[in-house]
């Protein structure tokens, strides 16, 4: 079994996240948020496919029937399976201007989560919303700077998400109606450790993040404790999501936004989806279940 990352195929994207697998289809979707673009890419036989929007999409999931509910900057979208945006979910209760639509996914409800970025980085004035299955929206966290890190615990008793520009993993109790209680620290990190960006939760209850900054993926215990890392060849990975047959392939988006010249001669792979064969097996992320 491969322990070291390799290159998805060809692609090098801007700023590629949301990395989510399809198990009905056995095939990858991403989102590459500056370029307003979500990917498919089908394994087996190589198909890449790329529905384009109007605006940047920070994060998706993929309908129980059809289609995708697509978190756009200014608003959440149901789109239909080419893309084309057919209903208006809700609008950003953030300024669009200054604070767009990041990191999100489902829990095991199938209710959708789309947090915000809050560009101007002079407090913290992201937010956290959960759309239910009925398309009601509502905004359930606060006092964020940027909201990252979306994975739910395999019994869906606990939230986890990371504030990545304030170092930070949070955990968050749920109640049986997805009710969320008072959060608290799960791990901080140090300078030199890297930041914690997008995630994803394996079948052991196991947090797996993206360390943003830190060329590495790190997989840690319900404790916190770190039980172990993978080293990549870029700086900067953005998240991680399980997939494949056996849903232990581990698949880790990575971006180049930003980044000088010099970085990206000495790294060029800087952008591109990476693959990596590991020991456990992911949960798999259920579909965004609509009841209306």
């Amino acid at each position: 079994m491969a322990m070291q990352a390799q290159p998805l195929f060809d692609y090098i994207g801007q700023l590629p996240e949301c990395p989510t697998w399809s198990a009905r289809e056995q095939a990858l979707w991403w989102t590459d948020i500056l370029t307003c673009e979500i990917h498919r890419y089908h394994p087996a036989s190589g198909a890449h496919r790329v529905l384009r929007f109007p605006e940047e999409v920070g994060c998706f999931a993929l309908c129980e029937n059809t289609g995708l509910i697509v978190a756009l900057r200014s608003a959440i979208w149901l789109a239909d399976e080419d893309g084309r945006l057919v209903r208006k979910v809700c609008d950003n209760p953030s300024n669009p201007a200054l604070a767009r639509f990041n990191d999100g996914g489902t829990d095991v409800a199938g209710r959708f989560y789309a947090g915000t970025f809050w560009k101007p980085g002079d407090y913290n004035g992201a937010l956290l919303m959960r759309v239910n299955n009925n398309l009601s929206a509502h905004v359930i966290q606060c006092d964020i700077q940027g909201h990252n890190g979306l994975a739910f615990s395999p019994d869906g008793g606990v939230m986890y998400t990371s504030d990545t520009p304030n170092a930070v993993i949070w955990r968050t109790p749920l109640d049986e109606y997805g009710e969320p209680g008072r959060r608290e620290v799960f791990r901080r990190f140090t300078p030199g450790e890297g930041i914690p960006d997008g995630a994803a939760m394996d079948v052991e209850g196991c947090y797996w993040s993206a360390m943003y900054d830190g060329f590495r993926i790190a997989r840690f215990a319900p404790t916190g404790e770190q039980l172990a890392e993978y080293r990549l060849p870029v700086r900067c990975p953005t998240m991680v999501c399980f997939g494949g047959p056996q849903m232990k392939t581990l698949y880790i988006t990575t971006t180049r936004e930003d980044m000088q010249e010099e970085e990206l001669t000495t790294r060029p792979l800087s952008g591109a989806i990476f693959m990596l064969d590991v020991p456990v097996a992911g949960m798999v992320k259920p579909r965004f279940r609509c009841t209306v």
